[in-house]
């Protein structure tokens, strides 16, 4: 049994480290800010790693406590975001949450307290702003941090990069404004027990289309999917969703493990320091030749780079590279957001 299963010793292992928190590409891809300042650090690399290298043995199914607690399907009438040829609809701004010195939680209320947003799993929002003295719009996808089923509103943890043209729109809202927004965009289509065991390589913001699939899978009583979390973040401070993971973690000690990587960590600090090498995965995350493995990776361009190769295009993958692709994963084993 995986609650049982003994977790690998740990091991420290000293190697140069670059950052992968989430600062803001500048204009014309030029990624300088993303690359500075790297430094060596030590990696304790303890108890990480979940999969046993065997399935679950079988589990009782689930009672009715527990169905009760799966949020009722919402009818098409009562969704927010239809996608199709919807177009763009105005969410007015409800009440602004500040998270630390360069992130907020915003929340955006619907026309009525009976609606939800109707967001598939896994899905974005895409948001438009346009400025009076700019040319064009700024168009940014998001992703909710509130459920999907969540009735009357919608919340987005968003943070602020200089020269973000939308970041900065956004921050500078005030209750009462509104931000145009369509959807859904279909990312990565989900169902229970898709796949045995997932890792997700996140950075910074990176993490909140993390947090949908994660929060889709522990609120399912039928799905048994393990999952692995690598999140790198500048300090603590800077740990999107902290007390969220903490809680999973504590919930589904035998299916859920997070480990933090971070850039600047506290005195007696006991996870990953610096950046999310290739020997920080091999240790931590499910091998490529294991049963039914999927790795999602979602962050700053550096984090791409490094780890999986870019994007191609919103709508297209691209070549995998980097560290996945040399221990041996293949193109059907990773999904970039």
């Amino acid at each position: 049994m995986l609650a049982t299963r003994a977790f690998r010793p740990a091991a420290r292992l000293s190697r140069q480290v670059r950052r992968y928190a989430s600062e803001a590409s500048q204009g014309g891809g030029n990624n300088a800010l993303l690359y500075g300042g790297a430094g060596a650090g030590a990696l304790g690399l303890g108890a990480w790693y979940l999969n046993s290298g065997k399935k679950p043995e079988s589990v009782a199914p689930a009672s009715k406590e527990e169905e009760k607690a799966v949020p009722k399907k919402a009818t098409e009438g009562s969704k927010v975001f239809k996608g199709g040829d919807q177009g763009f609809i105005g969410l007015v701004l409800d009440k602004v949450e500040e998270i630390n010195h360069n992130t907020k939680r915003f929340r955006f209320k619907f026309d009525s307290d009976d609606e939800v947003s109707g967001l598939s799993i896994a899905s974005a929002i895409i948001t438009k702003y346009k400025g009076e003295k700019d040319e064009k719009p700024t168009i940014r996808p998001y992703t909710p941090v509130s459920d999907e089923d969540q009735p009357g509103y919608l919340d987005f943890i968003i943070k602020r990069y200089p020269n973000g043209p939308m970041s900065e729109h956004v921050h500078s809202m005030q209750p009462g404004d509104q931000l145009q927004m369509k959807g859904p965009i279909p990312k990565y289509p989900w169902s229970a027990n898709k796949h045995d065991h997932i890792a997700l390589i996140a950075g910074g913001t990176g993490i909140t289309p993390m947090w949908q699939l994660i929060r889709a899978i522990y609120k399912n009583p039928e799905d048994k999917t393990r999952v692995t979390l690598v999140y790198g973040s500048v300090s603590q401070d800077d740990v999107i969703l902290k007390k969220e993971i903490d809680q999973l973690e504590k919930e589904h000690p035998d299916r859920f493990r997070a480990f933090h990587v971070l850039d600047n960590p506290p005195e007696g600090w006991k996870q990953g320091k610096g950046f999310i090498t290739k020997d920080l995965l091999k240790e931590i995350i499910p091998g490529p030749k294991e049963e039914n493995v999927k790795v999602f990776v979602c962050g700053p361009p550096g984090l791409y780079k490094a780890v999986s190769g870019a994007k191609k295009s919103p709508a297209e993958q691209g070549e995998l590279t980097g560290h996945l692709k040399e221990l041996g994963y293949d193109d059907s084993q990773v999904y970039k957001f």
